[in-house]
This record gives structure tokens, C-alpha cells and sequence, in this order.
């Protein structure tokens, strides 16, 4: 009996000093994930093992992703008792929007009482609008395309270019095609095509270049 009760007792003494961590994020929805798998929103408590170490994320669409390991007493360095994201909003979003025109051709029908020579003239003047420099020009075959544009964020690089090729000479008719890709991390290398994904925004700088090979290229 008097073992019995000594093993109740320090099960007792266990469960009294079991470590714990209240987990808590400004967004009240923002999904939090203790290794990998989600276990509530906008807060929970977090029961420590002593030997285990814990990776925990608070993530939110629109918003930079946050992660913290946290550890039981003979693992690492000892949780606190509370830990808080303040989460802040993607800058890279604030500076872009969603658009349906992001790595797709549009055909543009050029004013027929543009000469080729003009219409080729007007392209060259509202690419060099929006983008600093141009890797291939070639007027013969009318193909351009502009070398990627990087833009690098918190979390995120965003690379964009613009490709113009002719379509048809009868009528004169342009494609022209915004690329706009993101690779998901800071400080990406414009070279690593291998990270960069399409992505369904533009930055807004871009917004309305397609506008404007619209509206420029078909008036006189």
C-alpha cells in the first residue's frame, strides 16, 4: 500500500511540474502548427517533454510566416512560460495586387495607321516605362524581352520581366507577356531560376502595363 502510494504521489508531483508554454499570436485566427500539424488558432498551450524539442509556427495568409523551437528542460534551452508572435502584415503583398494578367499573353492588335516602324518605336518607349534594361531587341523578328527586375522583401523576392513577340504582321498584332515570379525567401539570386514559382500578383509598379500596350498601341 505504501508504495502504491508513493508511485501516486510522484505521478502527482509529475503532473504538477509538468512544463507548459501558452502560445498566443496577435492575429486571433492565425493557424498555429507545433511539428508540422496544426493544433489550434490564435492560441494554445503547448505541454513540454524534458528531453523533446518542439518546432512551432504561426502562419496567416497575407501575413510573414513566424517559427520558434522550443524546448523541455533537458533538451535545450528552457521554454519560457509564454511565448507571443506579433505577427506583421507580407510587405510583399502590401506592394503588389492579384491580377489575372500575371504570366499570360494578351494579343494586341496595333492601330492599322501605325507603320511597323512606329508601332515597333511605341513598344520600345512603354517597356523602357517600366523597366531600366533590355536583354534581347531584335526588330527584324519584333522580339524583346527585358532582364528581370528583382525586388527582394522580409520573406520574399519577386522577379519580373516583360516578353513582346510578334503574333501576326497581318493585321499587325503584338503577344505581350508580364512574368511575374516569387521565390518564397529573401535575398534570392535573380539566377536561381530553380527557386522562383509563378505567381498570381504583380507588384504595382507593373499594374498597368498592360493597359498601357492596350491603349497605346491601338490609337493614333
Amino acid at each position: 500500500m505504501r508504495i502504491l502510494f508513493t508511485i501516486l504521489a510522484f505521478i502527482t508531483i509529475l503532473n504538477v511540474s509538468a512544463q507548459k508554454t501558452r502560445i498566443t499570436t496577435s492575429e486571433p485566427d492565425a493557424q498555429i502548427l507545433v511539428n508540422g500539424e496544426k493544433v489550434g488558432n490564435g492560441s494554445y498551450t503547448l505541454k513540454l517533454s524534458n528531453k523533446d524539442c518542439y518546432n512551432v509556427r504561426a502562419s496567416k495568409p497575407g501575413f510573414l510566416k513566424y517559427e520558434v523551437t522550443l524546448c523541455g528542460k533537458k533538451a535545450g534551452p528552457q521554454a519560457p512560460k509564454t511565448h507571443f508572435f506579433d505577427m506583421q502584415k507580407d510587405d510583399s503583398e502590401i506592394a503588389s495586387i492579384q491580377t489575372d494578367q500575371a504570366n499570360v499573353d494578351f494579343e494586341i492588335i496595333v492601330n492599322p495607321e501605325l507603320s511597323v516602324d512606329e508601332a515597333w518605336k511605341l513598344v520600345y518607349l512603354i517597356v523602357t516605362d517600366y523597366f531600366d534594361a533590355i536583354e534581347v531587341s531584335d526588330k527584324e523578328t519584333s522580339y524583346l524581352r527585358t532582364a528581370w527586375s528583382v525586388q527582394s522583401f522580409l520573406q520574399n523576392t519577386i522577379r519580373t520581366r516583360m516578353i513582346i513577340k510578334l503574333a501576326n504582321s497581318s493585321p499587325l498584332t503584338y503577344k505581350v507577356k508580364l512574368n511575374s515570379e516569387y521565390s518564397g525567401s529573401a535575398r534570392t539570386s535573380v539566377k536561381a531560376d530553380e527557386l522562383y514559382r509563378a505567381w498570381d500578383r504583380v507588384l504595382r509598379k507593373y499594374e498597368n502595363v498592360i493597359g498601357d500596350f492596350s491603349t497605346r498601341l491601338q490609337k493614333k
